[in-house]
């Protein structure tokens, strides 16, 4: 692993908005675009960086793809999410993002504890 791109993943803001809500816990990209408020395509393309560069690790559940911080990171990589941890607690976009999160995870139904694409439309079905 080359640490410029260790440095390149972590220059973009949207990704590190992406890996400040995985330090919480592993998500669908469904959670990660209702937080970000950013299309699929978009989510999905620094997913692809994420996941290339060792950042995140990518699950199967059902239909949906669970992205997670990986369980055994490189030193580099774990000294890159240290730092972003230590950095997201005063930055006032990671901490609205961390608030929405919570939030929408108090909303998850048990049916489908993975995804939250549309609580409204389960609650119906239900």
């Amino acid at each position: 692993m080359r640490l410029a791109n260790v440095y390149h993943c972590l220059a973009d803001p949207t990704r590190l908005r992406i890996l400040n809500l995985l330090l919480d816990g592993p998500l669908c990209v469904c959670h990660v675009e209702a937080v970000l408020a950013e299309p699929q395509a978009n989510i999905s393309k620094h997913l692809r960086c994420l996941r290339a560069n060792g950042f995140v690790e990518c699950s199967k559940a059902g239909n949906w793809r669970i992205y997670a911080l990986p369980l055994s990171p490189t030193p580099i990589i774990e000294a890159g999410l240290r730092t972003l941890r230590d950095c997201a607690a005063v930055d006032a976009e990671c901490r609205a993002d961390s608030r929405k999160l919570r939030k929408m995870r108090r909303c998850i139904t048990g049916r489908a504890p993975l995804c939250h694409a549309k609580p409204e439309s389960r609650r119906k079905a239900a």
